[in-house]
């Protein structure tokens, strides 16, 4: 077996991830659209998009701006949080036509509703690691021992 045999599994495989978490984005989008009055999509197209824009703000700008503004979000206990994904939500919708969000607290119940969605999802696509796979990993030349009392090893 090759080097590309290996890669190319895993390639699919979080390919398959990021699209499966790329449409679950979508659907929050839509769903938050359709429970929140303050925020609008035109149509299924400037939900993708908005979605793939949320997603990228979220992978490069979010953790900047958690570093920048982390003393207020541990005085916060981390509520600030909300505020920084509604501000993401909002830039958001100034890139992508078709996407509006109409104020500041439409903004943070739409961030609450697709963050409580994306945690969700993140619990199910997540990769699940079972005690078989840790097992296999443990060098057979390794022993464990115990501590029997008055210095004693077995």
């Amino acid at each position: 077996m090759n080097k590309s045999d290996e890669i190319c599994p895993l390639w699919k495989k979080s390919m398959i991830r990021i699209s499966i978490k790329w449409l679950a984005l979508t659907a929050a989008i839509m769903l938050t659209s359709y429970l929140i009055d303050g925020i609008s999509v035109d149509g299924l197209s400037s939900a993708f998009l908005a979605a793939a824009v949320l997603g990228i703000l979220n992978v490069f700008l979010r953790p900047i701006a958690l570093i920048l503004t982390l003393p207020v979000n541990i005085l916060s206990l981390g509520l600030f949080t909300f505020v920084i994904n509604a501000f993401m939500l909002i830039i958001t919708s100034r890139l992508i036509p078709g996407f509006n969000v109409n104020g500041f607290w439409a903004a943070i119940t739409g961030s609450l509703l697709i963050s409580i969605v994306g945690w969700a999802i993140n619990i199910f696509a997540a990769e699940k690691v079972s005690l078989k796979n840790v097992k296999s990993n443990i060098n057979p030349e390794y022993i464990d021992l115990e501590n029997k009392g008055n210095d004693k090893w077995e």
